[in-house]
């Protein structure tokens, strides 16, 4: 079955969130490519901060989401959405549905290629971009916005926005 085929079988709010990551996907990497990176620190948040660990139940399956739309459109479509793109796209759309999260940059020393950077994203206690090289990167920089504030009604209705 092709891809097109497969994303009309998902359901309405599924087509939704995977129509957002793809917007914003292809934003970061516009954003990345034609932005130098010193203009772009200012907006990922406070330098060297981190969101809190403990998140709900709900704010949890939400960030869940949110990480299984990126990483659906990132691995189906064939514009190299690396780490940074994906962060800042699963970032972005955690901030819309008031979730705080963590950007994390890291490096890597490798005898072939020298230096290797690497960017991932935390809600909470779960590492929901770029997991997988996370552990071998020693972090140079976090970004966190203050703690969000959630009301009631902006859960719940971010919430039945996922279903």
């Amino acid at each position: 079955m092709n891809r097109l085929a497969r994303f009309m079988r998902c359901s309405r709010p599924d087509r939704r969130l995977l129509s957002e990551a793809l917007a914003l996907l292809c934003c970061a990497r516009i954003l990345i490519r034609a932005v130098p990176f010193r203009w772009i620190v200012p907006h990922l948040g406070r330098p060297m901060a981190e969101s809190p660990v403990d998140v709900g139940e709900a704010q949890r399956q939400i960030a869940l989401r949110v990480a299984w739309a990126v990483q659906a459109v990132a691995s189906h479509v064939p514009l190299g959405f690396v780490c940074m793109p994906q962060a800042l796209a699963a970032k972005w759309m955690l901030r819309r549905r008031r979730l705080p999260s963590t950007l994390y940059l890291g490096l890597q020393q490798q005898k072939e290629c020298g230096m290797t950077a690497h960017a991932w994203l935390r809600v909470g206690d779960m590492i929901l971009t770029g997991r997988h090289e996370s552990s071998n990167h020693t972090v140079v920089a976090t970004f966190a916005r203050r703690r969000l504030r959630h009301t009631g009604h902006l859960l719940l209705r971010s919430l039945r926005n996922q279903v």
